[in-house]
């Protein structure tokens, strides 16, 4: 998931966007650093990381998303170069310094249905990993040396398999961030759904999220 849009496109970030900020509040970022925010959605940690210097790429498949991202980077006065395509298509043989992800992660009913309209922002297929699996075969690959991959999801949508795809990748993984939060709407509309397949239990309150970072060796 992603921040959603306020009036007029303004930002109003979800705990997803700000675990993923504090994570890159954590990285060094040299001046003019080359980073890219896979589904920036409104462009909040895209502009976070052009305010420190960083040369920026945001992707997003949403036309709504791309136009807001560059109000938003207009509106602050920041350079920003933003492209709609799918995940790593718009940026086929770049490499960058940070990779920034907070895909679709919710698992969602309906095998085989590919999500449309809104609902792309959060629905990720049968267990959530409609988008995670291709970031960890696709992610290595644009990360140059040195360069650090920062992720966030669900722990509905398995971060140990996303740890461990990453690392077959060749890139040291782990889980650095997590917080427990009150269900959203789309997680409490499918609620029961999720108890029946075992992704929450009958005792669980709330989600987790998580941040996973994955570094490129020199």
């Amino acid at each position: 998931m992603r921040e959603s849009p306020g009036a007029a496109g303004r930002v109003r970030p979800q705990e997803d966007t700000e675990l993923l900020a504090g994570a890159l509040s954590d990285e060094s970022l040299p001046p003019g650093a080359a980073v890219l925010d896979v589904g920036t959605g409104t462009g909040a940690l895209a502009l976070a990381a052009a305010r420190r210097g960083a040369r920026v790429t945001a992707v997003d498949v949403s036309r709504r998303a791309v136009w807001t991202a560059r109000l938003n980077a207009a509106r602050a006065g920041l350079p920003l170069r933003v492209r709609r395509g799918n995940l790593f298509d718009p940026v086929r043989g770049e490499t960058f310094d940070l990779v920034l992800a907070n895909p679709p992660y919710v698992p969602a009913p309906g095998a085989g249905r590919r999500p449309r309209g809104a609902a792309r922002a959060w629905d990720a297929g049968h267990d959530g990993r409609l988008l995670l699996d291709r970031i960890g075969d696709e992610g290595p690959g644009v990360l140059r040396p040195g360069g650090v991959l920062l992720l966030v999801q669900s722990a509905l949508a398995d971060p140990e398999r996303t740890v461990a795809h990453l690392r077959a990748g060749g890139l040291k993984a782990a889980v650095v961030r997590r917080r427990r939060i009150a269900f959203g709407p789309v997680v409490r509309g499918r609620e029961h759904w999720l108890r029946r397949r075992g992704l929450l239990s009958a005792s669980e309150q709330n989600e987790e999220l998580v941040v996973v970072r994955a570094e490129r060796p020199v």
